[in-house]
């Protein structure tokens, strides 16, 4: 079987973790279905770049390949702050993107990591494409590059050859799509209890912390936000939303869209199942207290909503989430244990030669 041929584009100012995360993943794989007795494919990794001597973020210094003919090509993310100029350090990257447009053009299959996507949108790889990047950039990203069909709250999107994943560790998302899809699911399952990695993420809705998000030139969409944070509960009726803003229904959904990239029933629909997180995460409520909590009557439509939002059912959530007291999880410990939750008995002990 032919290697897998995989070229990792460094970059001035590239995160060296995400030019290496994934190739070492990736070895880790190969161990593993060795292990297992399957028959490992092969993967040939190079770290690539059109420059001599390429320095990443922190002053690490990378050493490079010239570009060569790939199977697939990995675009890792880069240093983005609020002060940066982006439209000044997407210029000095014209040589990249000119070979991510090659590469692309020659069959090669492009994967962003984080904002990654911002050089492979420069290459006009994602016009008229979905794609994701970090949802903290998600904004700013959707204002650059209108013409894409941004998806902010998944990890990893494919959409024609080309691959967008979210923030930083969503890397090892793609990672374990790639082994999964080459090694098969068991390999892919054990690589990533191996790494502590979890394999059954779907979203990055439940990271989202809106008060990182820069807020320039959203004025009203903001004021708009925060009456409808204050109004979870209630109905949502967008001739009373209007009035409230002294603004026609038209204009509302106008302006608000421009700013936010949305409607105010989807941002209420996202606040109310980010709400529903947090105490699903800090309290001992009910499902159905909670669904209440967040203007929903019929628990079985919030759960519905929910799961598709965060990738999870409520109870799942809690289960990965929660940070209560270790009281409380003393208490629920007890309430599996009388519900057959299968607690260990006070004698057993895991087969650790077991392979996962």
């Amino acid at each position: 079987m032919s290697p897998l041929r995989i070229g990792v584009l460094a970059y001035p100012g590239c995160f060296a973790s995400e030019v290496f995360g994934v190739p070492d993943l990736l070895t880790m794989a190969t161990h593993v279905a060795a292990a297992q007795g399957a028959f490992p494919s092969a993967y040939e990794v190079t770290v690539v770049s059109p420059r001599r001597r390429v320095v990443a973020s922190g002053g690490s210094a990378i050493d490079v390949s010239p570009v060569r003919q790939a199977d697939v090509l990995i675009v890792p993310g880069f240093e983005l702050s609020p002060t940066l100029d982006l439209d000044a350090a997407l210029a000095g990257l014209g040589p990249e993107v000119a070979s991510i447009r090659s590469q692309a053009a020659s069959g090669t299959a492009v994967v962003s990591i984080c904002v990654g996507a911002f050089p492979v949108a420069e290459a006009g790889l994602l016009g008229g494409r979905e794609a994701t990047t970090s949802w903290l950039f998600a904004d700013r990203f959707a204002r650059r590059y209108p013409d894409v069909r941004l998806r902010p709250e998944s990890l990893v999107v494919t959409d024609r050859g080309v691959t967008t994943t979210a923030a930083f560790s969503a890397m090892y998302d793609f990672a374990l799509q790639l082994i999964r899809e080459h090694d098969g699911p068991r390999v892919a399952r054990s690589t990533a209890r191996i790494a502590l990695v979890d394999d059954a993420r779907s979203t990055q809705a439940p990271y989202v912390d809106t008060g990182l998000i820069p807020t320039a030139g959203r004025e009203f969409s903001l004021g708009v936000k925060r009456w409808l944070d204050q109004n979870l509960s209630a109905r949502y009726d967008l001739p009373a939303l209007a009035r409230e803003f002294h603004v026609s229904t038209r204009t509302m959904l106008r302006r608000f869209g421009d700013e936010a990239g949305e409607t105010p029933l989807s941002y209420l629909q996202t606040a109310r199942v980010r709400r529903a997180g947090h105490l699903l995460e800090t309290t001992g409520k009910t499902v159905a207290a909670i669904a209440a909590d967040v203007g929903y009557r019929d628990p079985g439509t919030f759960s519905g909503i929910f799961a598709r939002h965060t990738g999870r059912r409520p109870r799942e959530y809690r289960a990965t989430f929660h940070r209560g007291s270790d009281q409380d999880g003393a208490a629920r410990r007890t309430a599996n244990r009388s519900d057959g939750g299968g607690a260990e008995s006070p004698g057993a002990r895991p087969d650790v030669r077991r392979v996962p």
